[in-house]
């Protein structure tokens, strides 16, 4: 593989190989963190309305987690697109009353969310379907995820098992059929976690979330505590060419975008990789 990388935007690498190439974009999940100005990755007494310009100097992805938290509305995404800088790419989190806190009305939902993501449209790498651990692959959970994908038809789709009942051939097929994104996680080895698997279900894109390797963290019930983890450089080498290297070769655009948000880990991680790539893989 080979890596031009001279006139590419921030935090990406485009690597060559024997069946075409592949555009690699770098990330962190979220990006408006004020502990990140504590740890020195934006400067000091940066306001959050400064955050995403900033954060768009180093990177051109940045996946939006607020959108879990509360349902996408148009009129503020189309304000935030105005003030982001115009080579960033967005992935979004579908709202957590379609995959957390699912009721009867959850169709009014995704209606309202298709509606609210719109001004993204043109700058959408991915719509994350990320499901929670108790959702195993049961014949309910396997029909409304079915009906969910058929909702989101149209939109680019990535979805991110925490169950290991997920990790079959039959799922990997079905994706490959709909073209939706298996996500890649790296993760602590939990007993019922999804594992860590290096499947490309879309040769369109794969989508990576590294979520750190505490261990202790996860089994605390911190959510600080959980992704409180700064990769070493030889972690991230060996992980690049175990499962970063073989999906590069399966798929024309990825994205690996770092959930260890605490201490500004994500985006030092994230820029250390993307260097790693350069130099491992060029």
């Amino acid at each position: 593989m080979s890596a031009p990388g001279i006139n590419e935007p921030p935090a990406t690498v485009t690597l060559a190989h024997a069946g075409g190439s592949c555009h690699l974009l770098f990330g962190t999940c979220g990006y408006s963190y004020l502990e990140w100005a504590d740890s020195g990755f934006y400067p000091a007494g940066t306001k959050t309305q400064a955050m995403l310009s900033t954060y768009g100097r180093s990177f051109s992805a940045v996946e939006l987690n607020y959108t879990w938290y509360q349902m996408a509305r148009a009129e503020p995404l189309r304000r935030m697109m105005e003030k982001a800088p115009a080579h960033l790419q967005f992935g979004a989190k579908l709202t957590r009353t379609l995959t957390h806190e699912r009721d009867d009305n959850w169709r009014r939902e995704l209606h309202a969310y298709r509606d609210g993501i719109e001004p993204l449209r043109h700058r959408l790498l991915a719509i994350l379907v990320q499901l929670p651990p108790g959702f195993d692959r049961t014949i309910t959970h396997r029909r409304y995820l079915a009906e969910l994908l058929d909702g989101l038809a149209g939109l680019p789709v990535a979805v991110e098992f925490r169950h290991r009942s997920w990790a079959i051939d039959k799922v990997f097929a079905e994706f490959e059929h709909r073209r939706v994104s298996l996500v890649m996680v790296d993760a602590p080895e939990l007993p019922d976690l999804f594992p860590p698997l290096g499947v490309v279900t879309n040769p369109e894109l794969f989508y990576v979330r590294l979520h750190g390797r505490n261990l202790a963290g996860w089994r605390s019930g911190s959510m600080q505590k959980k992704f409180d983890y700064d990769y070493r450089a030889a972690e991230l080498r060996q992980w690049c060419d175990t499962m970063l290297a073989p999906m590069a070769r399966q798929a024309s655009r990825g994205i690996i975008f770092f959930n260890n948000h605490v201490r500004a880990q994500a985006p030092r991680n994230a820029l250390m990789l993307a260097e790693i790539v350069r130099e491992s893989m060029a």
